[in-house]
């Protein structure tokens, strides 16, 4: 071997080489104790899906900022409505549609405790708390007098054991109370008659269940790997801080109060000498002395007073509590601001930008779940029962079918900055107007036939303002002189805009 070989590096080769260059694949002494299961998503879910589930469900019931964080993210995901826009050509069919599906959603729910937007607002609950909703097809009777004989029942996921995991008689795989082909669709879900939790439902026993046929149900969950099949709660990954830090916070607040009581222990070498304002002894032996405002107590020699001081909170514990809220906010995806509601250190900037990451989130929710999973399926199935029924006449169900769902408007964090932007998009034909309504929430439709309205009562009333309505004023524009008349001399005042 030359001189120059031995300071040669070796060369690389072999998989164990190989394998050492990828550090999270070590197995070296720091991660010697990391040894994770090699376990599918489903498996996760089917053992441990019933405790974390009931652990989701106390955690948002008792715990403040779990509360706030599932009423944040309902009210983000829905507000008041992700709402349809028909994309019907004819427009007296369209409005026929419209008017139906308004009247009709005062009547969804099977319950009769709220409309089809307040339904959506529970499943968004149920999506955090739960991870999935169950929404059952109701269908109705004529005589029950309905717009259109179909209503929803939603099914919380307790509903739906995860331990029925077995083979159906007709040879179907069943997988976490889900009925498969043999090809992998859903053909059934297996629901018990009642909820597991409700002592107060004695009606048939627990285990029995009962077949609903898939395309009766729909489920909602946020798919999180290929192949999962039932949902997992938004809140999971901020439950053990949550659950600890209530504890941690309770023990701060006991703390706290032990701290303010005040208690002062005499000792005398005389016991049975009394002081000054002594009660009598209790059943143990043990007297109380009290204390009195401006009370001055003489001690006999060999007496002595100590009082109490327990520990404090300390220093540091509010900014252990940011710390650890910044923590549970990301694990959650929610602003720290929409989680705790401090908004103290918040500014403009900070603001906008967490709010245009949160509300990208969001977006993806409204679109992939929401809109794809409960909306579009309920729009598909309302038309049928509505042209079955007669509610509709337009003989082809796929002619009113093409739909475009609204989601509720998002408030700007600076107005007037926000609507110059859009106005100025508009008119640089970056984007439209009617992107521009639909993003307040609103039907452009609509919009514009109010806007003709009002302008037709304006004329009618003969009022006049700066801007009529349906007309716009540019981001920037500014009043401009009227140019003078001649003055004479041949020379005329020029206009000026600034």
């Amino acid at each position: 071997m030359g001189l120059f070989d031995r300071f040669r590096r070796p060369s690389s080769g072999g998989p164990e080489t190989v394998r050492a260059r990828l550090e999270g694949a070590m197995a070296k002494r720091r991660l010697r104790g990391w040894n994770p299961p090699l376990e599918n998503i489903n498996a996760l879910v089917a053992s441990g899906g019933p405790r974390l589930l009931a652990r989701s469900r106390e955690l948002v019931v008792t715990n403040g900022y779990a509360a706030n964080a599932c009423e944040a993210f309902a009210a983000n995901l829905v507000g008041d409505g992700i709402k349809p826009s028909s994309l019907i050509g004819d427009a007296d069919l369209r409005d026929q549609v419209q008017k139906l599906w308004l009247a009709w959603t005062d009547e969804a729910d099977a319950d009769s405790l709220t409309d089809f937007y307040g339904l959506q607002a529970m499943v968004a609950r149920e999506m955090f708390v739960a991870g999935e909703c169950f929404v059952r097809f109701r269908p109705r009777r004529a005589e029950d007098g309905l717009m259109v004989p179909l209503q929803l029942q939603l099914l919380q996921s307790e509903m739906l054991p995860f331990e029925k995991t077995e083979t159906a008689a007709n040879g179907n795989p069943i997988r976490c109370g889900i009925e498969f082909d043999l090809i992998g669709r859903r053909v059934a879900y297996h629901f018990r008659r009642r909820h597991p939790g409700d002592s107060t439902d004695q009606r048939v026993a627990i285990p029995e269940t009962v077949r609903v046929p898939a395309e009766d149900v729909l489920h909602i969950y946020r798919p999180i790997d290929a192949g999962q099949i039932r949902g997992l709660p938004h809140v999971a990954p901020a439950m053990v801080r949550l659950f600890l830090l209530d504890q941690y916070d309770d023990a701060e607040l006991d703390r706290k109060k032990t701290a303010a009581m005040f208690a002062g222990f005499i000792t005398k070498t005389a016991p049975e000498d009394p002081m000054i304002g002594e009660g009598a002894a209790d059943l143990d032996g043990a007297a109380l002395a009290s204390l009195e405002p401006g009370t001055m107590q003489v001690l006999l020699p060999g007496e002595d007073v100590k009082f109490s001081s327990p520990a404090d909170v300390g220093g540091g514990y509010e900014a252990f509590q940011y710390r650890t809220l910044l923590a549970v906010s990301a694990s959650l995806g929610l602003p720290y601001h929409l989680v705790t509601g401090d908004v103290r250190q918040a500014n403009y900037s900070s603001l906008r930008a967490e709010l245009v990451e949160f509300r990208r989130r969001i977006g993806q929710l409204q679109h992939g779940v929401m809109a794809h999973q409960l909306c579009r399926p309920i729009w598909r199935r309302w038309l049928e029962t509505a042209v079955l029924s007669g509610a509709l006449d337009i003989g082809d169900p796929a002619v009113a079918r093409p739909v475009q769902w609204i989601p509720p408007r998002w408030d700007w964090v600076d107005p007037l900055k926000d609507i110059q932007a859009q106005v100025l998009a508009m008119e640089a034909g970056i984007t439209s107007r009617r992107k521009v309504v639909e993003a307040t929430g609103y039907d452009v439709e609509e919009v514009d036939r109010e806007n003709a309205a009002d302008a037709a009562r304006t004329k009618d009333l003969g009022l006049s303002y700066r801007t009529s309505p349906g007309e716009t004023q540019g981001a920037r524009a500014t009043p401009t002189q009227t140019p003078e008349t001649d003055k004479g001399d041949g020379s005329a005042a020029q206009s000026e805009q600034e």
